[in-house]
């Protein structure tokens, strides 16, 4: 009993004080700052999360998933292609070659990656893609000369299906061996993800191997597809740790200036956000303080009856704590709650703004996809309630450190 008593007492005091008007406007206040904090907090990173999502499977839409080089890979790819293959991890390897030229179609031009690829397998390695893309793939390798280019490419050309157009390697194009270009048939159109469609295009691996013909540092490579993206440098480690000499690359070392960007981005923008929960800690720490003036009478009483200043500090810890759990419950099934049907409520909100308010021009992303990890919303969690906790440090001293002679002087 002696061990629940500051427990019960910071309860009571946390339902009591509906008797003082300030009090509870005071404590509603806090709650709804760490409701609110815990609330954005979850959605922003529930909204970065479906944001990296979406752009890692843009990128991987033409980045492969590890891609393997080095000097005597021209010669045995097959049988590196069959040893990774035979390992666990790997769904599929096929070879390619990639480098740069420019291609021109009456009068425009523009600087492009060339990709090489074999095209019997490499709708194995590729992200799942549609019908038609397999179908492109197949009249590919039927073509001696045929192209496929990226959409955006392709518009910005002003390119149409077989429409002949030029491509000079890079190699050649520098040592101004213009009469060397070779023509190629446009054959159909693909998406090569956010950021390589306007710059990338595919080639079936002979006609690549012609059109960079003695440029050097052009050599066949190997693109592994593994089930694990996030392991995807370990699982290739392993399988070709006895290749020393071959060079592995995989997916996210390719992209690590994009992704880092947004981690880092996702990691200031839940640090700016974390100060609305400590602003509503600190509105926790002015109604405690208020509240320690308030019952100093009672105070000073329950340290005459033997109340420690232990269990003093403890009741008002109680207190406090009360407001930051009840903010961050709400705020959590708010959050969640939101984060799992924000692209609806974007969408209803712009709907209702263009409807209602005449020349409204408001088109929200709607489009935009959303991600609750649970681990960050345990993160966000503990964040609030350690940063109330700390809010009720100072106004559980100070009530600790009342006098009962001094206070029950004048009373």
């Amino acid at each position: 009993m002696l061990r629940s008593f500051p427990l019960f007492i910071g309860l009571r005091y946390s339902l009591a004080q509906k008797n003082s008007l300030l009090l509870s406007f005071v404590s509603l206040i806090s709650v709804l700052g760490v409701t609110l904090g815990v609330l954005i907090l979850i959605v922003a990173l529930a909204v970065i999360n479906g944001s990296i999502e979406t752009l890692r499977k843009e990128a991987l839409k033409s980045t492969p998933h590890v891609t393997i080089a080095g000097p005597g890979l021209q010669a045995n790819w097959r049988e590196l292609r069959d040893l990774a293959l035979r390992s666990e991890g790997v769904i599929a390897a096929a070879p390619f070659l990639e480098a740069e030229a420019s291609i021109t179609h009456q009068g425009e031009a523009a600087f492009i990656a060339v990709r090489g690829i074999d095209t019997a397998l490499e709708s194995s390695v590729s992200e799942p893609g549609s019908a038609t893309f397999v179908d492109l793939l197949a009249s590919l390798g039927e073509s001696e000369t045929g192209v496929i280019l990226g959409a955006g490419l392709a518009g910005q050309l002003g390119v149409r299906s077989s429409t002949q157009v030029s491509l000079l390697s890079l190699g050649k194009l520098l040592r101004r061996r213009l009469d060397e270009g070779q023509g190629a048939e446009v054959i159909g159109f693909a998406d090569f993800g956010l950021y390589s469609n306007h710059n990338t295009a595919l080639m079936s691996l002979t006609a690549a191997e012609r059109l960079f013909a003695n440029d050097p540092g052009v050599d066949i490579r190997l693109r592994l597809r593994v089930s694990d993206i996030n392991r995807a440098g370990d699982i290739a480690a392993q399988v070709f740790s006895d290749y020393s000499e071959l060079e592995i690359t995989p997916w996210n070392e390719v992209q690590a200036s994009l992704f880092d960007a947004l981690n880092m981005e996702k990691f200031l923008t839940a640090f700016m956000l974390l100060m609305i929960v400590v602003i509503g800690a600190v509105n926790i720490i002015s109604t405690l303080v208020m509240f320690v003036s308030d019952k100093s009478a009672d105070i000073a009483i329950l340290r005459t009856m033997g109340a420690s200043q232990a269990s003093i500090m403890i009741i008002f810890m109680v207190q406090g704590l009360v407001v930051g759990i009840l903010g961050t419950v709400i705020g959590v099934a708010l959050g969640l709650g939101l984060a799992g049907s924000i692209t609806d409520v974007s969408l209803a909100l712009e709907q209702f703004v263009n409807s209602n308010i005449e020349g409204a021009n408001l088109y929200l992303l709607s489009h935009l996809q959303t991600e609750v990890v649970s681990f960050e919303v345990m993160l966000v969690c503990l964040a609030a309630l350690v940063t109330c906790f700390l809010a009720t440090l100072y106004p559980a001293y100070r009530a600790s450190c009342i006098q009962p002679a001094e206070v029950l002087r004048y009373e």
